[in-house]
């Protein structure tokens, strides 16, 4: 209780500002389009040709599916669905903390729950998070979601069995770029979770689509093929590979550019995925949620500052129990760079001409770098430092790896 208490008073200022200070034309503005989407399934209006109030008149982005999800938030009028929201994506903070740096906060014994809510309290500030708050976003769930199908474990002997599929399945319905978890199940040989979790997927999507057939055409045929869609893709909130290409590589649309951004890709792909299969066989779930959701962020041809909620689980599988004070250290760097402004920094620096601009855009780009090191932190600091189980053994659990490593 003591926990919960430090992060709800660490919570509140930020809660008040986007909530109650904030100007009424930005209030919660990703929210209202989910609550449009719902709306528009509700009065029959085409999903794709929803636009929320001026001045923002964003468009509904999802899967016909995520505007079904969406139905609850027309229960109750949007001004108690705002305050509903945040402290939703606070509890789901405060459960994905649990998760991430389980192997940390075990080293507290009773007080665990206070340096749960102590470093919920501290998350709650990082620049992805709080941005989350600021929008209404979902990416609290999605992240959610996809650590606890990960890192489930057998109800029998709280084994590891590496996934049940469904919590991934949801997401990547709602959210697509989930859906790189089905490559890491594919290279890691985990067959039964990957064709429930792609069975699943597939079942919900047919069955939006016989209930919403026009919408769905419209989005498998149209709506997911423009990007545009999202807004200025070349913008600094785009952190993806893409956005990096936009802003500073060939014109888009051009041979080179389609060239470079799928050898990026694919280059990501080939490092990311291995990474994630070896902490497979090591038994180290929240790291291989940690590599897949990075390499998920890069390759998206969109991503926001806000879609880093990932680097809440990469800052917890770096830290790991603690006791490494190199992998201790990177943690908090890591940690102290999502919580400044760095992308906007370099978005400063380049209007001010006060340093070069290769200095700049290094800045401006800095959640891709995030993301880069982060695999190569996660490959020298962790991966590499672990010895693999023998070819046919089951993989070490986290709880055997920390009592072997302390």
């Amino acid at each position: 209780m003591l926990g919960l208490l430090v992060l709800a008073a660490s919570a509140l200022p930020l809660a008040w500002h986007y909530l109650v200070s904030y100007p009424r034309e930005n209030w919660q503005v990703d929210l209202e389009v989910y609550r449009e989407g719902a709306r528009a399934i509700v009065t029959g209006f085409p999903l794709y040709d929803v636009r929320t109030v001026q001045p923002q008149f964003l468009p509904f982005t999802y899967p016909p599916f995520a505007a079904f999800t969406a139905l609850p938030l027309l229960i109750a009028p949007f001004s108690v669905v705002g305050w509903i929201w945040t402290v939703l994506q606070c509890a789901l903070l405060w459960w994905t903390v649990g998760i991430a740096f389980r192997l940390f906060l075990s080293r507290f014994g009773h007080r665990a729950g206070l340096a749960q809510g102590v470093l919920a309290a501290g998350g709650v500030w990082l620049l992805p998070v709080s941005d989350g708050v600021r929008f209404g976003q979902v990416n609290a769930v999605i992240v959610a979601l996809c650590l606890w199908d990960v890192t489930r474990r057998s109800r029998v002997d709280g084994s590891w069995a590496g996934g049940s599929g469904v919590g991934v399945a949801l997401a990547a319905a709602v959210k697509l770029t989930p859906g790189v978890f089905w490559l890491y199940w594919a290279v890691a040989r985990r067959w039964k979770v990957l064709a429930t979790s792609v069975g699943t997927a597939a079942l919900v999507t047919i069955v939006s689509w016989f209930l919403l057939p026009p919408a769905s055409a419209t989005y498998w045929t149209d709506a997911l093929l423009d990007p545009g869609r999202l807004g200025p893709n070349g913008g600094t909130s785009n952190q993806s590979l893409r956005g990096v290409l936009l802003r500073i590589g060939p014109p888009e649309g051009s041979l080179a550019f389609t060239a470079v951004n799928l050898l990026l890709v694919v280059a990501v792909l080939v490092a990311a995925l291995p990474l994630a299969r070896r902490f497979d066989r090591l038994g180290e779930p929240v790291a291989v949620v940690a590599v897949v959701g990075m390499a998920a962020y890069l390759i998206s041809p969109v991503s926001w500052v806000h879609h880093m909620h990932w680097g809440v689980v990469v800052i917890g599988a770096l830290l790991g129990d603690g006791r490494d004070l190199r992998r201790a250290a990177v943690a908090f760097v890591g940690a102290v760079l999502l919580w400044i402004r760095m992308p906007w920094w370099g978005a400063n620096l380049l209007a001010g001409n006060e340093v070069p601009n290769a200095v700049a855009r290094i800045v401006q780009n800095s959640y891709s770098w995030w993301a880069v090191l982060s695999l190569l932190a996660l490959w020298l600091l962790v991966a590499r430092k672990q010895q693999l189980p023998a070819e046919g053994s089951e993989p070490t659990s986290e709880g055997e790896l920390s009592s072997a490593r302390s």
